[in-house]
């Protein structure tokens, strides 16, 4: 259900913005630019698994094709850092004893949004909404536990993941500043996967293991019309 949910969203904003009339005194606009900022992750987990967010970094290439007044199409591609850190403050663990472990997770994204934006020639408002799809380059775990099993579930402290791709659906919103030298957009963004990293089957550890990220970024397009 959710995979079909994902493409009718792709396939509606599509013949949207493909099928759009350009208004009068309105001129389609290309443009293309880097972006960077950062992530703050973490991970529903089924059994639950104690954590905080773990802070982590992006950056990427941004392709947007304004098509009429209000509305357009922005893909990007996107190296980012997300994972999970797990919390044992309020854990039955030995007293002075501080515990630490992370896994960061990096992933190459496409994600594949609809641009809609209100404003003028200078400052302008907008949100981006739409799926996005991600491949696990690596991962990396940060820990001192030396073999403790503090948490209620201690499988995920040694287990990779077992699928690389990863699907979900993002959306943020954000000011843009339209300047001679080029606009500069800065967004807030949720993103939500609808996939697990882990197995989820009946008889595996998690039935739940989708990764959710919070992220901040600074995106700098240069015109190409």
């Amino acid at each position: 259900m959710n995979r079909r949910i994902v493409f009718l969203w792709s396939l509606l904003s599509f013949a949207v913005v493909s099928g759009s009339r350009a208004q009068n005194g309105f001129r389609r606009e290309w443009a293309v630019g880097a972006s960077g900022g950062v992530n703050f992750s973490s991970v529903g987990f089924s059994p639950k698994v104690q954590e905080d967010m773990l802070m982590g970094y992006q950056s990427g290439l941004t392709l947007r094709w304004i098509t009429e007044k209000n509305l357009g199409l922005q893909v990007e591609l996107n190296f980012k850092q997300q994972g999970w850190k797990e919390n044992f403050d309020e854990l039955n663990v030995p007293e002075g004893t501080n515990y630490r472990f992370q896994r960061r997770m990096n992933y190459v994204e496409l994600p594949f949004m609809t641009h809609i934006y209100f404003g003028g020639n200078r400052t302008r408002f907008f949100v981006n909404l739409g799926p996005q799809i991600g491949f696990l380059l690596n991962e990396h775990t940060e820990e001192n536990l030396n073999g403790a099993a503090p948490q209620n579930i201690n499988e995920q402290h040694t287990m990779l993941a077992d699928k690389r791709i990863e699907w979900g659906i993002g959306g943020g919103a954000g000011l843009e500043f339209r300047t001679l030298i080029g606009y500069f957009l800065l967004e807030g963004r949720y993103y939500y996967a609808l996939s697990d990293f882990y197995n989820t089957r009946h008889q595996d550890v998690f039935t739940k293991a989708s990764s959710q990220v919070i992220s901040v970024r600074l995106t700098c397009l240069i015109p190409l019309q």
